[in-house]
């Protein structure tokens, strides 16, 4: 038996050609694949890793104030826990039309708020921690996507009483310290200790975190005003790009 062996000729080769319908099959699938694996990195994990990092030490605030040089909560008794709601599942996670930039869908069973002191229309807010720099707090606007906001009817900065300062939040990859829908994303990073500093009509005051923690949409609670203390309470919806819950910062002025 003999044998004939024949030179191929230029860009023959012995694999067999894969139809385009497999090759348009096998991108497509790395197509989908790529993007599940995208969303899962910028959407899943960062709302499962607050859940699992974060969430548990936001169930009830601290049974103990870390001390602050300074602050007047040092000398009297502890701050005691604050057990917070469970979640509700209210309109806001079933009608997607409400728009959470306006701070009054925040907490729907709060009375409409009336204003403080109309002459005082703004002032500036700062976490050095952040990188948050003198950002913009109105006191006569709803409008979040302009400003923080300091809801009506609480103390100004410096008085006897409870100031709240709602802010926006986003997914946490998306935060920037000057962009105001998203400035609160990464404020559960904080802890009691770190420092806030507000500027008011030409005055500093600095107030330092004691506890954080989460409640329910409906609770008002962190709206009321006490006048034993300077307090400072900032608010914004968590899980970060969900309005599931309440995320309150609650801080005292040293």
């Amino acid at each position: 038996m003999s044998y004939l062996y024949v030179k191929a000729p230029p860009g023959y080769t012995l694999k067999r050609k894969t139809p385009l319908k497999i090759s348009f099959k096998l991108i497509f699938s790395a197509f989908l694949l790529t993007v599940g694996v995208a969303t899962f990195t910028s959407v899943v994990y960062p709302l499962i890793n607050y859940q699992l990092v974060y969430a548990p030490s936001l169930q009830i605030a601290s049974v103990t104030t870390p001390l602050v040089p300074g602050l007047a909560s040092n000398l009297t008794s502890p701050v005691k826990p604050v057990q917070a709601a469970d979640p509700t599942f209210i309109p806001e996670m079933i009608n997607t039309a409400l728009d959470y930039t306006d701070s009054t869908t925040w907490f729907p069973k709060a009375a409409p708020p009336t204003a403080t002191n109309p002459l005082v229309k703004s002032y500036y807010f700062s976490i050095p921690k952040l990188g948050i720099n003198k950002a913009l707090v109105l006191t006569d606007s709803h409008d979040l996507k302009k400003s923080l906001l300091q809801y009506p009817g609480t103390a100004f900065p410096g008085d006897l009483g409870n100031t709240v300062i709602f802010g926006h939040s986003v997914l946490p990859q998306f935060f920037s310290p000057t962009n105001y829908i998203s400035i609160f994303s990464t404020l559960h990073t904080l802890k009691p200790g770190d420092l806030i500093n507000l500027s008011f009509e030409g005055v500093d005051y600095s107030y330092f975190i004691t506890e954080m923690y989460e409640v329910a949409p409906d609770n008002l609670a962190p709206l009321a005003q006490s006048f034993d203390a300077h307090r400072l309470t900032l608010i914004t919806c968590t899980p970060p790009g969900t309005y599931l819950r309440r995320l309150i910062v609650r801080a005292e002025l040293r």
